[in-house]
């Protein structure tokens, strides 16, 4: 049996720094965009960790969201995430459980295994936590338990943190953390603005495997997916050309500030990058009008059944990045999710 429903529509910031702009400016943008889609009625403004990227001021990710969650009312606010290998699980319960003592009943914590950086800066996020992440679940498990309510012989207390219940979600590219989110009666949310292959696969998966929890009675899933809306079809193509470009710099690795757009990509890149770029990372991409994101989006939805869609919405000028997110929302009661049943054996 399947039922429809409106989806919930978020936001995932990176706080990019564009070309002849500065981190300073970013992050003020951040903080005017969490509060003009939070008067547009999105549900969440996440922040992406993100280390040694000359575009990206959102490193010291739990800072800006206290920030955003002090300039912000009702909208949630939280991580997409952080990268926990990157840090002590105790760190991460005092930085989230203060967050969630300040501003109650609105931070979320979204947590990824990836280094979110090159190796050499990751050796140096990590000293002496040089792994791959294999022990994420563990630091999951414990990062939860100092969330949770203190229990008879604890010696360790995240202060504030214990009994705050932060709302944890796994955030995934790839199965694995389909299969954790399950595991753990956990909501889940794929990375398809960067690495769409695996979507159908890991929805399917985290559906097939949930164990209801504490948390959780039923699946719940977010597809993060990057999207431009704009007053034309030829002017969202136009702008898409940033995305191109920060992608082709990522492939060449080339950082830089997030560039302007062009009118045309040819001369930029060869055949195999724009292969890669287009389908590799933005296999999942909605460009366009208002008619063609709709159909984008709904098309999304009629092959996912995801309750939320999270926006990656990278441009130059921040206007129209602000134009982009109003598009979207004015958008929203015209598309309907479909309750997806697990599939048994």
């Amino acid at each position: 049996m399947t039922s429809s429903s409106a989806p919930r529509l978020s936001m995932l910031e990176l706080a990019p720094i564009v070309a002849g702009g500065s981190a300073a400016q970013a992050l003020q943008n951040s903080v005017q965009l969490a509060q003009y889609v939070e008067q547009l009625g999105y549900t969440r403004f996440w922040v992406a960790e993100h280390h040694n990227m000359a575009g990206v001021a959102s490193s010291a990710t739990a800072v800006l969201l206290g920030q955003i969650a002090a300039h912000t009312r009702s909208i949630r606010v939280g991580s997409g995430g952080i990268m926990l290998p990157n840090h002590a699980p105790l760190v991460v319960a005092e930085q989230f459980g203060t967050l969630a003592t300040m501003f109650p009943g609105r931070i979320d914590l979204g947590l990824g295994r990836a280094p979110g950086t090159d190796p050499l800066t990751a050796r140096a996020l990590r000293r002496d936590r040089l792994g791959g992440g294999d022990d994420f679940p563990q630091q999951v498990a414990e990062l939860r338990g100092y969330l949770g309510p203190e229990h008879a012989g604890q010696q360790v207390r995240a202060i504030p943190g214990g009994g705050t219940n932060v709302p944890v979600w796994i955030l995934g590219s790839s199965l694995f953390g389909a299969q954790l989110a399950a595991q753990q009666g956990l909501p889940f949310a794929f990375a398809a603005h960067f690495a769409p292959a695996q979507l159908h696969e890991a929805l399917a998966m985290y559906r097939r495997l949930f164990q209801p929890s504490a948390c959780l009675s039923e699946p719940y899933a977010m597809a993060c997916i990057p999207v431009l809306a704009a007053d034309s079809d030829e002017k969202a193509l136009r702008l898409a050309t940033t995305l191109y470009q920060k992608f082709l710099n990522l492939i060449r690795g080339d950082r830089q500030p997030l560039p302007p757009p062009v009118d045309s990509m040819d001369g930029l890149w060869n055949p195999r990058e724009e292969f890669s770029v287009r389908h590799d990372w933005l296999g999942a991409a909605v460009f366009g009008g208002a008619e063609t994101v709709k159909a984008g989006l709904q098309k999304l939805l009629d092959e996912t059944g995801v309750n939320e869609i999270m926006l990656s919405t990278d441009c130059h000028d921040f206007t129209e990045r602000m134009r982009s997110c109003e598009i979207v929302a004015g958008l929203l009661p015209e598309l309907r999710t479909t309750r997806m049943e697990a599939a048994t054996g």
